[in-house]
C-alpha cells in the first residue's frame, strides 16, 4: 500500500451544531500542537461515510492506513527501523467451510445437522480408530467436550444428543463464519453431528476448508528520545472498525467514538509531543488494526520488538462522549496492576484534573482491548475511556458517528493526556511493571 497524499478535510457548514464547538478557553496554545479545528478534521474524516466504517480487509481501511501514516509524515516522525515505512504489513489466513459430508452405518447425516471447524483444507475419515470418536449424552456438558477436543486438535467426530439442539446451533452458526489464523498450519478438525443415534461402528466423512491469504497493516511512527532512546512509551488505539453491515438505508457503521476517537487523540498528541521537542523517552505511536476481529494487530507488534523496552502503554479506547464523572474526564482499566496512575494524576494534581479508576470492574476491559496483549509481558498497559458502559446506546451500532460525540469533551481529554503524561515521556517517572498475564488457553483448532 502506497502512502497517498491527503488534504484536510474541510468542516461541513453542516456539521457545525453537531460538534459541541469548544470555548476559546480550552483552545491550547499553537505552539503546543493541540488544536481543536485539527481534531475535529482528523475525526471528521476517520469516521467519515467515505471510509465506510474501516472494515477490515476493505479498500476503506487501507485509505485509512493512508491518512494516518500521511498525518504521521507531516508531523515529522519516522517510521520502525524495521520497517521501509509507516505501515507494519502482516497476513492473517481465513478458513472457511466449504463442503461437509457424513454418513454413519451408511446413513447420510442431513447438512442441516452438522457443523464444522477445521485449519485442514481437506480431509476424509472412513476408519472409527483413526480418529477421536466422542459421545455427547443429554445429561453430559457439551461445551466441555468440544472445549477438549479444542485444546487438543487433531481430528475429533463429537456425537451429540439432540437435547443440546441449542447449543448445537450457536456453535453451527459460530463455526460457519470460518476461522481466523495468524498462520495456515493444518492442527486438526472438529465435526459435530446432531443425532438421535449416539453409535457408530462405521464413518465416511469429508470436508474442505477455503484458505484465503489477507493483508493487513498497523501504522507506526516513532520520535525519537533524547537521553533515554532505548525506553519507550506507546500511545496506541485501533483505527478499524466493523465496516458495513447489514441490508437499509444506513448499513455503515462508522466507528466514530470506537475508535477513530482514540485514533484521532495518537494522531494529535504526536503532534503535540513533536511541536514541544523535549521528550527524553523514545515516543511511539501505533494504529492498529485488528482489534474488532481479535487483536491480531497488536499481537502482531508485540512480536516486532521487546516488551521490556516499553516503559509504558496508553491505549486509548472510545473517548467521543463524556464520562460518568463529566465532560473532559476519563477513566482507566486496570489501576490496581501498576501506579501508572498515581504518577499521571500526580501530574495533573496542579491542574485539578484527575484520571479516574474504571468503574465498570465486572466488565474486564482490562483484558479487552489492545493493551492487553502488552500487558501479558509484564508492561504497565493500560486503557483510557470516557464511555458510559450503561447508557452508552450506539456502541456498534451504524448511530455510533460523528454527530452522535461531544467534541469539547474529547478535546479536553486530549488535552489532559497530554500534561499527565509530560514526566512520563521526560523519564521523570517510571511505573512499575504489571505482574505477566497467565496465558490463554487458545484453542488448537478454533
Amino acid at each position: 500500500m502506497s502512502i497517498k497524499s491527503y488534504k484536510l478535510l474541510p468542516l461541513s457548514l453542516a456539521l457545525i451544531p453537531l460538534l459541541h464547538a469548544c470555548s476559546t478557553t480550552l483552545e491550547a496554545q499553537p505552539e503546543t500542537g493541540l488544536s481543536f479545528d485539527t481534531v475535529t478534521r482528523d475525526i471528521t474524516y476517520l469516521a467519515s461515510d467515505e471510509l465506510k466504517g474501516r472494515g477490515n480487509f476493505s479498500e476503506e481501511i487501507n485509505l485509512a492506513a493512508d491518512y494516518i501514516a500521511k498525518r504521521f509524515e507531516q508531523i515529522g516522525l519516522k517510521p520502525l527501523s524495521t520497517e521501509p515505512g509507516y505501515l507494519q504489513g502482516f497476513s492473517l489466513f481465513e478458513m472457511t467451510p466449504e463442503s461437509l459430508t457424513v454418513s454413519i452405518d451408511g446413513k447420510s447425516v442431513d447438512a442441516r445437522n452438522l457443523a464444522m471447524a477445521s485449519t485442514t483444507k481437506a480431509f476424509s475419515w472412513n476408519d472409527v480408530d483413526a480418529i477421536s470418536l466422542h459421545k455427547v449424552s443429554a445429561n453430559d456438558d457439551m461445551r466441555e467436550v468440544v472445549s477438549k477436543a479444542n485444546q487438543q486438535g487433531g481430528e475429533h467426530l463429537i456425537l451429540i444428543d439432540a437435547a443440546h439442539k441449542d447449543w448445537f446451533a450457536r456453535y453451527q452458526a459460530y463455526f460457519a463464519l470460518g476461522l481466523r489464523k495468524n498462520t495456515d498450519t493444518e492442527t486438526g478438525a472438529i465435526v459435530l453431528v446432531l443425532t438421535e443415534e449416539l453409535t457408530a461402528s462405521t464413518i465416511d466423512v469429508s470436508g474442505q476448508v477455503k484458505v484465503e491469504k489477507r493483508e493487513l497493516a498497523n501504522v507506526v511512527a516513532v520520535l525519537p528520545g533524547k537521553s533515554r532512546p532505548d525506553e519507550v512509551v506507546l500511545y496506541s488505539a485501533h483505527y478499524d472498525h466493523l465496516g458495513q453491515m447489514g441490508d437499509g438505508q444506513d448499513v455503515i457503521y462508522n466507528g466514530a467514538d470506537d475508535d477513530a476517537s482514540g485514533t484521532t487523540a495518537v494522531i494529535n498528541l504526536a503532534q503535540h509531543f513533536a511541536k514541544q521537542g523535549n521528550n527524553e523517552r523514545t515516543l511511539m505511536f501505533a494504529a492498529f488494526t485488528a482489534e474488532e476481529i481479535g487483536g491480531f494487530g497488536s499481537q502482531h507488534f508485540s512480536k516486532q520488538l521487546s516488551p521490556d523496552d516499553i516503559v509504558a502503554m496508553i491505549n486509548i479506547e472510545m473517548i467521543g462522549k463524556p464520562s460518568k464523572f463529566g465532560a473532559g474526564t476519563m477513566w482507566m482499566t486496570g489501576a490496581e496492576r501498576s501506579d501508572l496512575q498515581q504518577h499521571l494524576n500526580a501530574k495533573l494534581e496542579a491542574s485539578g484534573g484527575e484520571i479516574y479508576t474504571d468503574p465498570y470492574p465486572e466488565q474486564q476491559l482490562f483484558y479487552r482491548s489492545d493493551n492487553a496483549t502488552l500487558a501479558g509481558f509484564g508492561v504497565p498497559a493500560h486503557s483510557f475511556s470516557s464511555t458510559q458502559l450503561d447508557k452508552d446506546q450506539h456502541y456498534h451500532k451504524v448511530t455510533d458517528d460523528l454527530a452522535s460525540l461531544n467534541l469539547d469533551s474529547m478535546y479536553r481529554v486530549i488535552q489532559k493526556l497530554a500534561v499527565a503524561t509530560e514526566d512520563l515521556n521526560n523519564g521523570k517517572v517510571t511505573p512499575s511493571r504489571i505482574e505477566p498475564l497467565a496465558p490463554r488457553s487458545n484453542g488448537l483448532i478454533y
